[in-house]
């Protein structure tokens, strides 16, 4: 996120600018973070994880690579099944086909890394 933008604003531009599609933000889905997973840079500096998982609808645009983008597809449960992801991806992914009614907040999840 940048400063002085909300979630559903940070997710809006992180989506346009790695895949081209406008989106509007529909709810949230989930909030993923563990104190076990942790980014630790070059010069030493450590940040957790927290993972916003929002339902989105694309309202105009193109596919179009972004800078931190190798490829885009769009997948049903069955496909998304047989993808090589990070277990917090899968997690994710399944969360997001669950079609849940209420936000799931997974502060304990535990990665086999």
């Amino acid at each position: 996120m940048e400063p002085g933008e909300s979630m559903t604003e940070a997710c809006k531009r992180e989506v346009l600018e790695e895949t081209g599609y406008s989106i509007e933000v529909a709810s949230l889905i989930g909030v993923y973070t563990s104190p076990h997973l942790l980014l630790e840079y070059a010069d030493g500096n450590k940040w957790q994880l927290v993972v916003l998982h929002f339902q989105a609808e694309i309202i105009a645009g193109e596919s179009t690579l972004g800078s931190e983008t190798t490829e885009i597809g769009f997948f049903s449960a069955a496909e998304a099944d047989t993808l090589d992801m990070s277990p917090l991806d899968r997690r994710r992914v399944v969360d997001g086909f669950s079609w849940q009614k209420e936000t799931k907040v997974c502060d304990d999840f535990v990665f086999n890394i």
